[in-house]
């Protein structure tokens, strides 16, 4: 049989699957509103200083996730601040 070669992502993901833990229809459940709650589907566009936008992409990039995923969740907390 031929052996396939992975890319280094292809590995990720098959190494992953080794960590696979099975849920009950509940907790599926709760993952998926989860998920759906979470989605992106629409566009901001805003100008910002240039100072804070790098003040932001290297507090981004100390928490290792990119600064548009760090805006993201900061409007979301915000926005479910009550």
């Amino acid at each position: 049989m031929r052996k396939i070669k992975l890319t280094r992502e292809e590995q990720a993901i098959e190494d992953s699957l080794e960590e696979f833990v099975p849920v009950d229809r509940n907790e599926y459940e709760q993952i998926v509103q989860a998920i759906a709650a979470r989605k992106k589907d629409t566009v901001l566009n805003i100008r910002v200083n240039s100072h804070d936008l790098a003040n932001i992409k290297h507090k981004a990039q100390r928490l290792g996730i990119k600064y548009q995923t760090f805006l993201s969740e900061l409007i979301h907390r915000i926005a479910q601040a009550q």
